[in-house]
């Protein structure tokens, strides 16, 4: 079953993703499904290594987790907005953190979306399709 079309009945733009999830098993998940999906995704466990990447992967999209060890994802958000090959990205925040402030937070260090775990993979597929 192709879940992309049966969303919106043609295929979604496939995307070069980059997930970033300090959670082993949950960024392997989640990739598996994106690639599953038709995109093309990098996974990386936090912020510093997230940034070293952006050059050499060019994401048009980046799913970053905020509860992230050291560097955590606003002030990761707040570091991609700063640089020209993320600066227009979407990005969107993936994380167990769902109040009225922490989405607030999120659209203030620079976040687009505010998903919260567990993630629909629907709302996600939307997302990635506009």
């Amino acid at each position: 079953m192709n879940i992309t079309a049966d969303m919106d009945g043609g295929a979604a733009s496939n995307r070069r993703i980059l997930l970033v999830d300090d959670s082993a098993d949950a960024a392997f998940a989640m990739s598996m499904l994106l690639e599953a999906l038709g995109h093309e995704v990098r996974t990386e466990h936090d912020g510093p290594r997230a940034l070293a990447s952006i050059d050499d992967f060019r994401p048009d999209v980046v799913v970053l987790d905020i509860g992230l060890p050291g560097m955590d994802g606003f002030e990761v958000a707040r570091a991609m907005r700063q640089l020209p090959l993320t600066r227009d990205v979407l990005l969107l925040a993936m994380t167990g953190y769902g109040s009225d402030a922490d989405r607030q937070s999120a659209k203030d260090a620079g976040f687009d979306h505010h998903l919260t775990k567990p993630v629909s993979i629907v709302d996600l597929e939307a997302l990635l399709a506009k």
